[in-house]
């Protein structure tokens, strides 16, 4: 059995204060500091290090080692937060859309819902820069006004999720809105981990809050967006990657510099 997780050491990861009760006012405070400190990233998947979903694992990766991790990852973690402040998430699966087709995409996203009253949330601390630093309400209403880049809609047995991309809306994922459990997520991270079908076997994907905005990485490819402005970039090698990374993610993952990514052949 997965050790309980120490909530303690999570929230002050997250630097997270607030109160704990079962609230919205709680569940969006957690959620904002969440993704506001834990990057997003996949580089053990290109080291081949497996990527472990039970709550030691998760403690000793994201808490401890202050490193970040992909979907699966943070929203695990943050189920394991949840229940331990006393919510009672439930985890889903989507079809990501950004890159490819409904019928060519698998179930490779995690996230939550979380109900509190009558009304049910989504809550998606994984999923890159499309990441919602808020709650969305799963009735098809946006997020606060202060930020309506995320919505929810309902079409037959789907719901979609529509972000925000160029100032364009766009459909980010699809789902079900099915539960998933524990045995489901393994059998998921296992297949994204490790099948050489899968987006993050060859693929840099890493995405960081920031002070002024957020740092995008894509291969070779970064994005640093300052108060809103997006300043194009291209790493010229993987010592670049790991100064960078060290910047702006909070590690330093020395690793990175003798990493192989088949998918990028300018880094092999």
């Amino acid at each position: 059995m997965s050790q309980p997780l120490n909530i303690d050491a999570y929230l002050s990861r997250i630097n997270y204060s607030g109160p704990l009760t079962t609230t919205y006012d709680t569940l969006a405070g957690i959620l904002r500091a969440h993704i506001a400190t834990i990057p997003f990233e996949g580089f053990d998947v290109l080291l081949g290090r497996p990527i472990r979903l039970d709550t030691e694992g998760l403690q000793a990766k994201l808490v401890t080692a202050r490193r970040g991790g992909y979907c699966f990852e943070h929203a695990s973690l943050m189920h394991a937060a949840l229940q331990a402040i006393g919510f009672a998430p439930v985890r889903h699966a989507s079809r990501v859309l950004l890159f490819d087709p409904r019928h060519e995409s698998v179930r490779q996203h995690m996230f939550l819902t979380v109900t509190i009253g009558d009304e049910t949330y989504v809550i998606d601390p994984g999923f890159g820069p499309f990441a919602c630093p808020h709650p969305i309400p799963l009735n098809g209403g946006a997020v606060p006004a202060s930020a309506p880049t995320h919505r929810l809609v309902h079409e037959g047995n789907d719901w979609f999720l529509y972000v925000t991309q160029d100032g364009q809306q766009i459909r980010g994922w699809v789902s079900t809105m099915e539960e998933e459990y524990p045995v489901d997520v393994e059998m998921m991270n296992h297949y994204i981990a490790t099948h050489p079908a899968s987006f993050f076997t060859h693929n840099i994907l890493a995405s960081a809050v920031t002070e002024e905005g957020r740092v995008n990485i894509m291969n070779q490819g970064v994005h640093i967006i300052r108060n809103g402005i997006a300043e194009a970039t291209e790493l010229a090698d993987r010592t670049a990657l790991r100064a960078l990374v060290a910047r702006h993610f909070g590690f330093d993952l020395p690793e990175l510099e003798t990493m192989r990514v088949d998918g990028v052949p300018a880094w092999r």
